[in-house]
């Protein structure tokens, strides 16, 4: 037994002094293989090898932007119509048929039936009753290839032809105004628009952003999430925006300019990702009709993480808020998030258990997404 006792702490005492040696020379590698201060020339970039991974130090010029809050309407149109699936159809035989199976893919666009060219539903529908013809040349957009298959309409009792094709084409919504620049562009939602069915970011053509008007709120419960019910006002006066791009980072465009009267605030620093901190913070929101800031708490910052989308975990402490939405709803997407007077990040998703919580992204990422499109 005594014997095992002492096998037991010399045992002990090696781990503890692997320990004690591994963090000595973590703080002796720290203290001497990387450098306080990594200076780089404007507009060089740089990798800086420290050991354990390759960091790439880049100088930027910090941006400035006026925080946003307020709620849009979003009108998008798909390039072509978007394919969410295919099925069967009952021909004048009276025998069921696929004529889509394995030729078309959902996820698919329809870009044009015949060489004519298809916007929407409505003239998909019309161009294959033109045809009358069992014969159909579809163009389609798959991924980033632009293909054409062939295709046997099926003749209906009603002598009507079919391609047993399920599709969708113009997306609308309500979401929330991120940030706009100086220079009239505009970032928003923080997350891409994709297709309930399928996952996939939508392709889309063109779109706008309109007026919109907050009507009710249903309030956010444990499984069940809340969301702002509002009112788009669709007319070419109530227009506020143009949408050029649909990204994983958010959508974004020109906006008019009248809108920063509507922000009645300054201009702030977008702080980069390394300068976020756990702890308070705010949430910029008219979800109560007013603009307005609401306090959060920071809990958790995945500088690496995969999803653009969840780089912060933060949870509402605003009682305010609470009451009103039970923390973070549907059409509360792209609410500015701010900590120290610099724009760093926006509400994306929500935790479906815990509607106090949320996930964010970075401000820099919308940034960045946001330059590239123009």
């Amino acid at each position: 037994m005594n014997r095992l006792k002492i096998y037991r702490a010399c045992l002990y005492a090696a781990l503890l002094s692997s320990l004690l040696l591994m963090v000595f020379y973590v703080r002796w590698y720290l203290r001497t293989q990387i450098p306080d201060v990594v200076r780089v020339g404007m507009g060089d970039e740089q990798t800086l090898d420290l050991g354990l991974k390759e960091v790439s130090v880049r100088v930027v010029e910090r941006k400035r932007v006026i925080p946003g809050g307020i709620p849009i309407g979003i009108y998008l149109e798909t390039e072509g119509v978007y394919v969410v699936g295919t099925g069967e159809i009952e021909a004048e035989d009276g025998l069921s048929y696929e004529p889509a199976y394995q030729i078309v893919q959902t996820g698919d666009y329809i870009l044009a039936v015949n060489g004519k060219k298809i916007r929407d539903k409505d003239e998909l529908i019309a161009c294959v009753q033109e045809n009358r013809s069992d014969i159909m040349i579809l163009k389609l957009l798959r991924g980033e290839e632009v293909i054409q298959v062939r295709l046997h309409a099926v003749k209906t009792k009603e002598e009507d032809y079919k391609l047993g094709i399920w599709v969708k084409d113009d997306i609308q919504g309500i979401g929330t105004l991120t940030y706009m620049t100086e220079d009239a562009g505009f970032g928003a939602l923080g997350h891409g628009i994709t297709d309930t069915d399928t996952g996939e970011l939508l392709e889309t053509s063109c779109g706008s952003l309109y007026d919109t008007n907050i009507l009710d709120i249903i309030k956010g419960e444990k499984g069940t999430p809340g969301e702002i019910s509002g009112m788009i006002t669709y007319s070419d006066r109530h227009i506020r925006g143009n949408i050029h791009k649909n990204t994983a980072a958010g959508i974004f465009g020109t906006i008019d300019q009248r809108v920063r009267a509507d922000l009645n605030t300054e201009a702030v620093e977008v702080g980069f990702k390394q300068e976020i901190r756990r702890g308070p913070a705010l949430i910029r929101s008219s979800v109560s009709g007013e603009l307005k800031e609401y306090q959060i708490q920071i809990q958790e910052i995945r500088l690496n993480e995969d999803d653009v989308n969840k780089g912060m975990v933060f949870q509402v402490t605003d009682p305010e808020l609470l009451e009103l939405t039970g923390g973070v709803i549907q059409g509360m997407s792209g609410s500015p998030i701010l900590q120290n007077g610099k724009l760093v990040g926006a509400v994306t998703h929500v935790f479906v258990n815990d509607p106090s919580r949320g996930y964010g992204i970075f401000a820099e990422t919308m940034i960045s997404a946001g330059d590239s499109v123009f």
